[in-house]
């Protein structure tokens, strides 16, 4: 049976997940905007994500393993998509991206101030989030949100500052 990778090479395989346009906008939406639902994802994404892609790109995290699908327990006819360990651990990729990003491209200082806040937090930073999202996620406790709440506010500071 031919092997369903173009190589075994680990920048290639991660690439084969995450490297269409639009799953890491996905993953940060839940990691970042804690948009869980279908519903959140799609009208709360500032790229627009068309409904026929974000319902295949939620099938593809669920099969490739970096989200779990569950019904939602307040709502029959709706399902909540929880971070897995391996989603979880795309954090310290997304910081290192966003710090990129707000170096070399004409990121906004709105959509920038979490990646700025990241970089400037590093490592011990990158691990707190972690440790909520996997409070969050993978054992449903509502853990004190320190990182996601400080990342919060001050990109709610930002935008009431540019209106």
């Amino acid at each position: 049976m031919p092997d369903a990778h173009r190589s075994g090479c680990p920048i290639n395989l991660t690439l084969e997940i995450l490297g269409d346009r639009w799953s890491l906008i996905v993953i940060r939406d839940v990691i970042f905007g804690d948009r869980r639902r279908y519903r959140e994802l799609l009208t709360r994404s500032e790229e627009g994500i068309a409904s026929n892609v974000l319902a295949d790109r939620l099938k593809r995290l669920v099969a490739a393993g970096l989200l779990t699908r569950a019904d939602d327990p307040g709502h029959r006819q709706s399902v909540i998509y929880s971070l897995t360990e391996p989603a979880i651990q795309l954090v310290p990729l997304l910081a290192q991206m966003g710090a990129w990003g707000r170096r070399h491209a004409p990121a906004s200082a709105e959509l920038s101030i979490r990646a700025q806040l990241l970089e400037e937090g590093g490592p011990p930073m990158w691990e707190d989030l972690m440790a909520e999202l996997r409070a969050r996620h993978l054992n449903g406790v509502a853990r004190e949100a320190s990182v996601l709440a400080r990342l919060q506010a001050a990109y709610e500071a930002i935008r009431a500052a540019g209106a």
